[in-house]
């Protein structure tokens, strides 16, 4: 049978469009989470307002190419390979979601504090290290994505045992941070930021994960494989 060749350049012109789409949910995610990182570190209660307001921003984009990419399915028969290609947009934009998500319980924590509630240096140093690693690695994990770059993939874990690390020291310096009730109260408010930021960063893991299934045509978790010393899965 003869392949309709117009088709196919239609249906992949139309893929690659989705796929940029997709791509750009993770630069207004990188916005998202740099503006609500900033709002944490001032205190700004009305920068937090506008990331949870500006969430709709996201959702739309996620119904744009979730609902584009079943539109396309219907109309056209895809290849394989395309096949490939389109489950890993929609775990992507998935993923894309996901991270907004995020950000916003961010926001939403900063206004139970107020502008005077006491702090802990350590732990907004961490906050801050944990905000930048995150912010590096959603966009890392889009260049990973659009160059089809397993390598620069798989280095995202390294990034997120970082984040991981950083996330259980917030945890103990709040479990340990004395008895005065408004510091308490902060320091729980504080763990649920970094859990936020922890769940960013595996989100990001996640779509380099996407990435070496569209090269590879097989899926992989990356984390079994990335620490020395844990035993191997049989295959």
């Amino acid at each position: 049978m003869a392949v309709d060749t117009s088709n196919r350049s239609s249906f992949q012109n139309e893929l690659a469009g989705l796929e940029d789409q997709a791509l750009g949910g993770l630069d207004m995610v990188v916005d998202s989470l740099d503006r609500v990182l900033e709002s944490l570190e001032q205190r700004d209660i009305e920068l937090a307002s506008m990331v949870v307001a500006d969430d709709d921003r996201l959702d739309g984009r996620y119904l744009e190419v979730h609902q584009g990419v079943l539109s396309l399915l219907a109309r056209q028969a895809p290849v394989a390979s395309d096949l490939r290609l389109v489950a890993a947009i929609l775990d992507l934009i998935k993923h894309v979601e996901r991270m907004g998500d995020q950000c916003v319980n961010i926001a939403k924590l900063i206004p139970l504090d107020g502008r005077d509630a006491p702090t802990e240096e350590r732990i907004m140093q961490s906050l801050h290290r944990m905000g930048r690693q995150a912010s590096s690695m959603v966009a890392q994990c889009k260049q990973c994505f659009a160059r089809r770059d397993v390598e620069l993939a798989e280095d995202l874990v390294r990034q997120d045992d970082l984040i991981d690390q950083l996330n259980r020291d917030i945890f103990r310096i709040a479990i340990e941070i004395g008895t005065d009730e408004d510091t308490r109260e902060w320091a729980m408010h504080m763990m649920l930021v970094a859990r936020a930021i922890e769940r960013i960063g595996d989100n990001a893991v996640d779509v380099g994960e996407q990435t070496a299934f569209v090269v590879t045509g097989l899926f992989r978790e990356f984390e079994d494989a990335s620490h020395l010393g844990r035993p191997t899965p049989p295959a």
